[in-house]
C-alpha cells in the first residue's frame, strides 16, 4: 500500500488517477463533467488535486469510468513516478549530478 504524507498527496494522486482514467475511456473533461453532473472548471480542480471529492461525485466517477472502485485508488505507479521525479530534481537542485551530461541525455530521448 502507499504510504500518504498529507492530504495534499493523495488529492493530487486521485486527482491524477481520475484524469489518466478519463483519458484511457478516451473521454474530455466536458464529457466526464456533463456524465456526473459536475462543473468542468470543478473537475478540472479535481483533477490537478486542488479540489477533494465527495462521496457522491466519487461514486459517479466510479459510474462514468464503468471501473471498479478499487481502480480509482490504485495509485502506486502514479506514486513511485511522482518518488522519482523529485529524486531526480533533488539531485539536480544540488548539483550531484552532471547537468550538462543530464540535458545532452534529456534532449536525445526528447
Amino acid at each position: 500500500m502507499v504510504a500518504m504524507k498529507n492530504n495534499t498527496n493523495i488529492k493530487k494522486l486521485l486527482g491524477r488517477r481520475i484524469k489518466e482514467l478519463r483519458q484511457k475511456k478516451g473521454l474530455t473533461q466536458e464529457q466526464l463533467s456533463d456524465r456526473i453532473n459536475v462543473g468542468e472548471r470543478n473537475l478540472s480542480k479535481i483533477e490537478c488535486g486542488n479540489n477533494f471529492v465527495t462521496a457522491e461525485t466519487l461514486s459517479k466517477i466510479i459510474d462514468a469510468l464503468e471501473i471498479e472502485p478499487q481502480e480509482l485508488f490504485n495509485f502506486k505507479h502514479l506514486e513511485e513516478k511522482n518518488e522519482l521525479k523529485e529524486e531526480l530534481m533533488e539531485a539536480i537542485r544540488t548539483e550531484q549530478v552532471d547537468i550538462k551530461l543530464m540535458y545532452q541525455f534529456y534532449k536525445s530521448i526528447k
